[in-house]
């Protein structure tokens, strides 16, 4: 059986944040969505004493390629267009 593994970076500008509360609350609140809507695991990585930036990494694994890919643009795009962030960079790694 195939496996595929997808590792989505996503470097995000927390543009409300006036304070870390500010920018758990709405990172919290980003990846509990995401969690529940595409079954994935989400941790944050990076800049986590920054409050204005906020690193995570999102990871997915299933049996279809297409599945997954469609999974992880989705995730990309839900980023991109999110009201209280700007995303300024995301890489998918393919495992």
């Amino acid at each position: 059986m195939a496996m595929v593994l997808a590792v989505v970076h996503l470097r995000l500008n927390v543009v409300q944040a006036a304070s870390l509360k500010d920018k758990r609350r709405v990172v919290k609140s980003f990846k509990d969505r995401v969690r529940a809507s595409y079954n994935v695991s989400v941790a944050e990585v990076g800049d986590q004493d920054n409050w204005r930036w906020c690193t995570l990494a999102i990871a997915m694994v299933g049996s279809d390629r297409r599945y997954v890919e469609s999974a992880v643009g989705k995730i990309v795009k839900s980023a991109s267009t999110h009201r209280d962030m700007l995303l300024a960079e995301s890489q998918v790694e393919w495992l």
